[in-house]
């Protein structure tokens, strides 16, 4: 059962109980909310359905969303193609950052201005990493610059960035290795992957976007801790946002560390990509779409 239909089970009655308010907390913690961001919410949640008169569970879930709404984040990062822009994607294992690299190129090709894109093999630790960008690259007719595995990934950025100035194009699109972020020293060559990119890029057209699983939960909070020490994070990219995510990640990630959302993945597709909608989002969440 999607996690939105459970709320709108549990907060489906004509007048809420006093248990349904610990029940409430409950889910939000399994919506990845946490558990001290969960009962605050629903404290608050309380005592405005004290304070206005409400007693019944959809007036609750509607009165929920503005409060979430006060940490819910959103960013639009769009390329400016009288420049050059680099895009940096981060994050472990196994989120999807070479699916989401193809995708961004093919969502800012079609039509939005993007005046060519080249997509940079940075995951050098894994040859299935670089052939499946070759891969992508190859359907959606855009230019891949790689190395071979094992190379530094920091020369690989430094000779895409190049290849866009000699050839005018606009976007050098990076994967990156999945860095676990309990290894310090896979997070120093991040370090050093960024000045390399920023003494090449205008820094107001560099950002570095991390992609997060959606259904990892709590996990991913960790994550989103451990790389913003290593390096700012201009956004989050949510992938496998299908029914088995439960989504409260992105605004549990938004009020602990400030960093928006910028994209949702809702499948394999190329076109499966879409602008974060902070109300949709919470329509979502929280049973009201």
């Amino acid at each position: 059962m999607k996690f939105a239909d459970r709320i709108r089970r549990l907060l489906g009655m004509e007048t809420i109980q006093e248990t349904d308010w610990d029940d409430l907390a409950d889910l939000l913690v399994e919506g990845d909310l946490g558990a001290a961001f969960a009962e605050s919410i629903v404290t608050e949640l309380k005592a405005y359905c004290i304070r206005t008169g409400i007693h019944d569970g959809e007036g609750a879930r509607k009165g929920m969303k503005p409060l979430l709404a006060a940490y819910a984040r959103s960013t639009v990062i769009e390329p400016d193609p009288a420049v050059l822009n680099v895009i940096l994607l981060l994050g472990v294992n196994g989120v999807g950052k070479t699916t989401t690299a193809a995708k961004l190129a093919s969502f800012w090709s079609n039509g939005r201005g993007s005046p060519g894109a080249i997509l940079a093999a940075g995951d050098t630790f894994r040859a299935a990493a670089i052939e499946q960008l070759k891969h992508h690259g190859q359907r959606l007719g855009l230019r891949v610059v790689a190395q071979e595995r094992g190379s530094d990934p920091g020369a690989v950025l430094f000779d895409a960035i190049d290849a866009a100035r000699s050839d005018g194009s606009r976007l050098v699109i990076a994967d990156t290795a999945g860095r676990m972020h309990n290894k310090q020293n896979l997070m120093k060559e991040l370090e050093k992957m960024d000045k390399i990119v920023s003494s090449k890029a205008d820094s107001s057209q560099y950002r570095k976007l991390l992609v997060i699983d959606a259904t990892t939960g709590q996990n991913a909070l960790r994550q989103a801790e451990a790389f913003s020490e290593a390096v700012k994070i201009d956004g989050l990219i949510l992938t496998k946002y299908d029914s088995s995510a439960r989504g409260g990640i992105a605004i549990a990630i938004a009020r602990e560390f400030g960093i928006p959302t910028a994209f949702v993945c809702d499948g394999e597709r190329y076109e499966d990509i879409h602008l974060f909608d902070t109300d949709s989002y919470l329509d979502e969440f929280l049973g009201l779409a």
